[in-house]
């Protein structure tokens, strides 16, 4: 039987902590998320075992994939003898191969191309695909055409996630698409399935409403973040340099219970500097 998304909370819930991050108290006046996210940042689909040491020795709990096409053998071994894991993986075809477009041949290319990540994503240990799920483009390619589109080959996908244990969460972006927060927690909710979330950027929505209002508002649709900075002077920036109020944000994680991944993509000058910039502004 396929369950809801509302018939699926409580056991999302108990499969974190299972996974070894602790519940969150809802009372703590000053948030800390130490062991209850967990940092990573974005690394590719090649091994590079120098770098993974670096991610670990400075504290990083694992690293986000991009596929398809990654190494799959190599990547675990690398994995493997670091002790790192690959929590999941981006799809990295969603811009130019898009669920909406107006050719039902790419739809279908795009959604092969989904599946594709969702089985490297399984094969490295991974628990879910980030996706962009399309485009506002014009006339054939509208914010209700993107939607319904979208949709449709999502929910195509669901079978597959059910089968390989494996999330597709949904990210909004640049893209014309879902740019109010209540549209993307309606979009969430139509899909209607567990397997399909949010994968919430709390850099990249800051301009078009505060991060803290999208968390709000996403509440535990939200299974995974990624972290980045901007600001109306800055564009986006090392973290701590935008507007983000990032002591709003924490705030709003401890709300709604947030526990697991947070993934930095972009740069504060190196790994290291990243590592201090999430501890800090994460309260890990």
């Amino acid at each position: 039987m396929t369950m809801n998304r509302r018939d699926f909370v409580s056991t999302t819930a108990t499969g974190l902590t299972c996974a070894g991050l602790a519940p969150l108290g809802l009372e703590a006046k000053n948030a800390s998320f130490r062991g209850k996210i967990l940092k990573s940042v974005k690394f590719g689909g090649r091994p590079n075992i120098d770098r993974l040491k670096k991610l670990k020795d400075l504290g990083f709990d694992g690293v986000e994939g991009s596929g398809p096409g990654m190494q799959i053998d190599g990547l675990k071994k690398a994995l493997a003898e670091v002790g790192l894991p690959m929590h999941g993986v981006v799809y990295n075809k969603h811009w130019k191969v898009r669920l909406s477009s107006p050719k039902e041949e790419t739809r279908e290319a795009s959604r092969k191309g989904l599946e594709a990540a969702m089985r490297e994503s399984k094969a490295v240990g991974g628990t879910s695909v980030l996706l962009v799920p399309g485009k506002v483009g014009g006339k054939d390619e509208t914010h209700d055409h993107v939607w319904s589109r979208s949709i449709e080959q999502i929910r195509k996908c669901i079978p597959l996630c059910e089968k390989l244990k494996i999330h597709i969460l949904i990210e909004t972006v640049w893209n014309g698409f879902c740019l109010k927060p209540e549209q993307f927690r309606d979009y969430i909710d139509e899909i209607d399935s567990p397997w399909v979330q949010a994968y919430y950027d709390i850099g990249n929505m800051q301009k078009f409403a505060p991060s803290h209002e999208w968390i709000r508002i996403l509440g535990k649709r939200t299974l995974k973040l990624d972290v980045k900075d901007w600001g109306k002077k800055t564009g986006f920036c090392s973290l701590g340099k935008g507007d983000v109020e990032w002591n709003k944000v924490r705030n709003e994680l401890e709300k709604i219970g947030f526990q697991g991944w947070a993934t930095r993509e972009g740069g504060d000058g190196g790994d290291d500097k990243t590592a201090k910039l999430m501890n800090e502004l994460l309260g890990l």
